[in-house]
């Protein structure tokens, strides 16, 4: 039988390549998919959160750690959906109209599907029709964006004013971050929560949805 604390560790250390293999290894042997999320890797992204809170681990390995656990994911996601498993909640991800950066972005997404949320990464350079479009068609109960320039941050108060005029601003939490982003912006523009790093943004997601 595979040993899963194994898979703990390969996501806290950022080892993709043991993830994945032992992942697998546990998928033939019958674990069920929902319980290698939930007992282990979830609980490996908490603890890579505390890390970096804690200044042990930076940018870099949570870039790594992001990795081993989107690996494991891509086996264990297909599975969960055909179970008919329900996600926390399905979280539109992306960097807003004007911006091309992604690192941040990519670090909250990994997070948060860690922490048990189905994402749907829009990628860069999303406009407010887009955001809109994924919450009426994929149902996502929370927008997340993120912007690294001062000058994209407006795109985030014309995405939140878009859901209002399209009359879907009710249906969803709106969730901001990035490296200009404060608390103050957040409230000024009427979002549901705001992050500085990737690591608290699992928490933050889940008290929006009162989790």
């Amino acid at each position: 039988m595979t040993d899963l604390k194994q898979l703990h560790e390969a996501v806290v250390t950022g080892d993709a390549k043991t993830a994945r293999a032992i992942t697998e290894q546990a998928l033939k042997d019958g674990v069920d998919p929902l319980k290698l999320v939930t007992d282990y890797m979830a609980p490996a992204m908490g603890e890579v959160g505390r890390r970096f809170e804690c200044n042990e681990y930076f940018v870099p390995e949570l870039l790594l750690s992001a990795r081993a656990m989107k690996a494991a994911m891509e086996l264990i996601r297909p599975l969960l959906t055909a179970q008919g498993a329900e996600p926390v909640g399905r979280v539109a991800i992306g960097t807003v109209k004007g911006d091309l950066h992604d690192i941040g972005k990519n670090l909250v997404a990994a997070m948060l599907e860690g922490g048990g949320f189905e994402i749907i990464d829009l990628g860069v350079n999303v406009t407010p029709e887009q955001f809109i479009a994924t919450v009426k068609e994929k149902r996502a109960n929370i927008v997340a964006m993120s912007a690294l320039l001062t000058t994209t941050m407006p795109s985030m108060k014309t995405t939140i004013d878009a859901l209002k005029t399209a009359g879907v601003r009710e249906q969803v939490k709106v969730l901001i971050g990035g490296a200009p982003i404060t608390q103050k912006y957040a409230d000024e523009i009427g979002a549901d929560g705001y992050s500085d790093n990737a690591a608290e943004a699992v928490t933050i997601a889940r008290k929006a949805l009162g989790k």
